[in-house]
């Protein structure tokens, strides 16, 4: 196990814990608020350690340590702290101006997704012959194309309110945050033959 993944994978899981013994009084502190309605800087980060209910960490925690421990030997530790820090914080701008000035109810905004989505990225741009095989329908496609849909889907489903409860535009100021720090590695990177 590759150590940030690893310290990510455990705080979600202590500071979900935390969740089930406080309740609300988590949620009102850390998760992410609109601008009218309770935000506070730190919520950009805090509010990626608190989950709704235990598939949305099961979920989160799944996709971090499938494609983190990858990343994170590619890029190093520090970098990969880095990464998943720029994907968090830019999917909690991106959640912010959306639930600040579309959304009508405030909604407070929880998940890790966010880096996650930083994180699957990247894994695209470093390891771009490497198959993803999604569970319904498993069909197995190249992980670069993989990414693309998964955008294009949350991007839909963000632009016509489908699946809601769901942060879309979180998740795409993930990959958005992801990319750009990546873009800027380019060079210093070398992306894997498989």
């Amino acid at each position: 196990m590759t150590p940030v993944t690893y310290v990510l994978l455990v705080s979600n899981l202590l500071i979900f814990g935390l969740q089930l013994l406080l309740g609300d009084v988590m949620l009102q502190r850390f998760a992410l608020w609109p601008l009218q309605h309770g935000f506070v800087p730190w919520q950009l980060v805090t509010c990626a350690f608190l989950h709704g209910s235990p598939m949305h960490l099961a979920t989160n925690m799944f996709g971090l340590w499938m494609f983190g421990r990858d990343v994170e030997r590619a890029t190093g530790s520090a970098r990969f702290a880095q990464l998943y820090g720029a994907s968090v914080l830019t999917a909690g701008l991106a959640q912010l101006a959306f639930s600040s000035f579309f959304a009508s109810d405030p909604v407070p905004t929880v998940g890790a997704s966010g880096g996650l989505f930083g994180v699957l990225a990247a894994f695209a741009w470093l390891f771009p012959r490497r198959k993803v095989i999604l569970l319904i329908p498993p069909i197995p496609m190249p992980a670069p194309v993989f990414v693309v849909l998964y955008a294009a889907v949350e991007l839909y489903s963000g632009v016509t309110g489908t699946f809601a409860g769901v942060a879309h535009f979180a998740h795409l100021g993930g990959l958005v945050g992801g990319l750009l720090l990546i873009w800027r590695w380019r060079r210093s990177l070398r992306r894997s033959a498989y």
